[in-house]
């Protein structure tokens, strides 16, 4: 009902549509500012992102003067991404449905609504038989399971915490303790989620010696930052048989981690608002962990949601978040159903671990 609106409705009505669904979908997004003692921006915020999706649904109206053109240019919206952000993906409604999110099934599912609309009487059967085969036709991928024990804690921990020196060794103390239960459990894997160390890991010489003589019993994945070369990275660590491996963060979270604009607006922005902090740095390719001779591809967060970390169709993911930058809110709903629409699209096998979100193994 909603696509069949959207398809024919008038194209005034197209702004204000754009401009709600843009708040009900990333309202969330300014709830981070909390955390920079940024609050009095989070209705500037909401409101910005309302204006932002109502431009696209206007110009969608603008341009699409038969209801065949509006419907390509939402199949076409799929692959717009503002700002590099690409959550905003019509056809996510379908995840849990009997229709596909598959692209090619999308644009005939739009199809058969373009049929049920231009037919007359007894020839609108057509768009109705399409629709309803549409419900069988959802794609379905075969995948083997890694024959692996894992570990995924169920974390809740409060932002305003994570990165409070008095809480440190509480937070480090409660991931040793997972660790530990992990081993008793005769795990072979455990995954921490991002940041779960709140430290510059690679600095740390006293909690990585630890975490060095776990990793005899027990192979570890944990999330926190590593300095190289006085560049911050947001990174994954391996730790197995006494040695370590680190993986730095490839697609970073535009406006969170980098400020996608040229360097003078970039400089100004951290200056003003973000007491001259610096974007952090980035990897320039994909990173491969092997654990028990199967591959992982490594994703941290946002970018387990970018089509760049699924090139060649791993096998098997490990996705490490925290989620707690936004909770409560529909964040880490939306992140685990965009999880589970990258699964199906490339057949892998993603393990998530979430802080103060969805943490679980989705099938594709």
């Amino acid at each position: 009902m909603g696509f069949y609106f959207l398809l024919t409705c008038q194209k005034k009505t197209l702004l204000p549509t754009g401009f709600f669904i843009g708040i009900f979908w990333f309202y969330w997004i300014s709830f981070s500012f909390r955390y920079y003692d940024l609050s009095y921006l989070i209705p500037l915020v909401i409101l910005g992102v309302g204006i932002i999706y109502g431009l696209i649904f206007w110009f969608i109206g603008f341009l699409g003067r038969t209801i065949e053109i509006r419907a390509i240019l939402l199949l076409l919206l799929s692959f717009f991404s503002p700002f590099g952000f690409n959550w905003f993906k019509p056809e996510l409604i379908f995840i849990n449905s009997y229709f596909s999110t598959n692209l090619y099934l999308y644009g005939l599912f739009l199809l058969s609504l373009i049929l049920l609309i231009r037919l007359k009487k007894q020839w609108k059967i057509l768009g109705l038989t399409l629709l309803i085969a549409l419900c069988f036709i959802n794609t379905k991928n075969t995948f083997i399971k890694p024959s692996l024990h894992v570990a995924i804690p169920i974390m809740n921990l409060s932002q305003d915490k994570k990165w409070e020196k008095r809480y440190k060794n509480e937070i480090t103390k409660n991931n040793f303790a997972f660790i530990n239960k992990a081993i008793n459990d005769k795990q072979d894997l455990i995954i921490l989620p991002e940041s779960a160390f709140p430290t510059y890991l690679n600095l740390d010489a006293k909690t990585l010696e630890k975490l060095k003589l776990l990793s005899y019993k027990i192979t570890i994945l944990t999330g926190a930052l590593s300095v190289k070369n006085n560049k911050v990275f947001n990174s994954s660590y391996l730790l197995k048989n006494g040695e370590f491996e680190v993986a730095n963060k490839v697609v970073l979270v535009p406006f969170g981690e980098k400020i996608p604009f040229p360097k003078f607006a970039v400089d100004f922005i951290n200056k003003t608002f973000f007491d001259g902090a610096d974007d952090y740095e980035s990897a320039t390719k994909v990173h491969n962990f092997t654990i028990d001779n199967y591959t992982f591809r490594n994703a941290i967060c946002f970018e387990a949601t970018v089509d760049k970390l699924y090139e060649n169709s791993p096998k098997y993911m490990i996705a490490i978040s925290n989620n707690a930058w936004f909770t409560p809110s529909i964040e880490p709903t939306l992140q685990n159903l965009l999880l589970k629409y990258y699964a199906r699209k490339y057949n892998t096998i993603i393990y998530h671990s979430a802080n103060s979100g969805i943490s679980t193994i989705i099938y594709p």
